[in-house]
């Protein structure tokens, strides 16, 4: 078997906001050393990334102008160092809702940024305020970024922990009950996490079509024999560094082509989004989840839409919605990823869904997250034309039913 790509090696910076260009350059040279390590065992490492504390928490007594000042330096410095990603974490519930509004303005002038708002926690419940407040980043992103591609760098937060490697979800040292606000102290070790680009694992694995109760097995000794070699490998070069070993998150992460979608399909019990297949779905998540590697992040099934090409097409049909997306999310991985909304939907019209997400999160206390990305100029049925090598086109669904939008109720 060929060897699995690696989507993102993930460097936790454990410093508070602002970092200090000494701290960027150290982390720098330590995550690129461990990608270097990795590539000459012969892996493809697609990207490596900064991950942060929540900024929003650290810099708090900032003014929002003097916020936008710290990142758009921090983007140059970034730039410098040869780092394209960092996400800057959640806001946090104690983050005022205008506040976490701010990211809009972080995230749309600085590419490499990325941010979140956390919706849900499993200590306070849902958040409204906060919800609200990421629906209406969404909107802003949506219009005021070039293409409305700055949500690909953003999503909803629901009981998500620290310490994943997948973005814009990432972050770090949240919940230690150290330091204010309850963050960590300084001088903590960095800590590098690893994420694969597994679908063609998962594809494998079911090559020929399977069984619904062989699945699990065969997903896990799939992952565990891919996975295995390459988790020690990160793990062996960063103690060499003094880095710590965070785990990997084995959600099978797809990119157009690879599809975890194709992937599903092999299986033999049909169509994506025909019965079964949240069956399937289960079945996968637990031979994901049943490893005896360390592990972090959402580990479990992973269903972008606009990252698969077979996703992709099963969304244009009408095979697969943001009904059954929810229900496959009750039993894998991610939450609504990768969605594409109309262009003028407002703000209102995603709270709902983003509140979808996080009930489940909380109901079911996993994590789940929710990335959508309202299309400029797309109304429903219009195909999308984002211009991004991560994102395949696909065609905008209605937000409601036929019957919800001619006014009538179904009997």
């Amino acid at each position: 078997m060929a060897r699995v790509p690696v989507r993102a090696l993930t460097l936790g910076v454990a410093e508070p906001h602002p970092l200090p260009p000494e701290v960027l350059e150290s982390s720098a040279a330590s995550l690129f050393d461990i990608a270097d390590e990795v590539r000459a065992a012969g892996y493809d490492v697609q990207t490596v990334r900064f991950s942060t504390r929540p900024m929003l928490s650290d810099l708090a007594a900032w003014a929002g102008s003097a916020v936008l000042s710290y990142t758009a330096d921090l983007q140059r410095r970034l730039d410098a160092f040869g780092i394209r990603f960092c996400s800057l974490g959640p806001a946090l519930p104690n983050v005022a809702p205008g506040r976490a509004e701010l990211l809009a303005e972080v995230i749309a002038g600085n590419p490499a940024l990325s941010g979140s708002v956390m919706v849900a926690t499993s200590e306070g419940g849902l958040d409204m305020r906060a919800v609200r407040a990421a629906a209406r980043t969404m909107v802003r992103l949506g219009k005021q970024t070039s293409e409305g591609l700055g949500n690909f760098n953003f999503a909803a937060l629901a009981c998500v922990a620290p310490g994943g490697p997948f973005f814009p979800a990432s972050y770090q040292g949240v919940a230690t009950g150290r330091g204010a606000r309850g963050l960590p102290a300084t001088g903590a070790a960095p800590t590098i996490t690893l994420a694969l680009q597994g679908a063609g694992v998962i594809a494998a694995a079911l090559e020929g079509g399977a069984e619904l109760h062989d699945v699990t097995e065969r997903v896990r000794d799939a992952l565990l024999s891919a996975a295995g070699p390459v988790a020690s490998l990160v793990e062996d070069a960063a103690a060499e560094l003094g880095v710590a070993w965070g785990g990997t998150d084995l959600s099978p992460a797809p990119n157009g082509r690879d599809s975890i979608g194709a992937a599903m399909e092999q299986a033999g019990l049909g169509m994506l989004g025909s019965p079964g297949t949240l069956a399937l779905a289960a079945a996968i998540t637990a031979g994901i989840q049943g490893t005896t590697l360390l592990t972090c992040g959402y580990n479990g099934l992973m269903l972008p839409v606009m990252e698969d090409a077979v996703l992709a097409e099963r969304w244009a049909q009408g095979a697969v919605g943001l009904d059954q997306l929810l229900a496959y999310s009750a039993v894998c991985g991610t939450g609504l990823d990768m969605v594409p909304f109309p262009g003028d939907s407002r703000a209102d019209d995603l709270v709902g869904t983003i509140c979808d997400v996080a009930s489940l999160a909380l109901r079911l206390h996993k994590p789940l997250s929710a990335r959508l990305l309202p299309a400029p100029g797309k109304a429903a049925g219009d195909q999308t034309s984002f211009s991004s090598p991560y994102v395949v086109n696909t065609t905008v669904r209605p937000l409601r039913s036929a019957a919800e939008q001619s006014g009538k109720h179904p009997q």
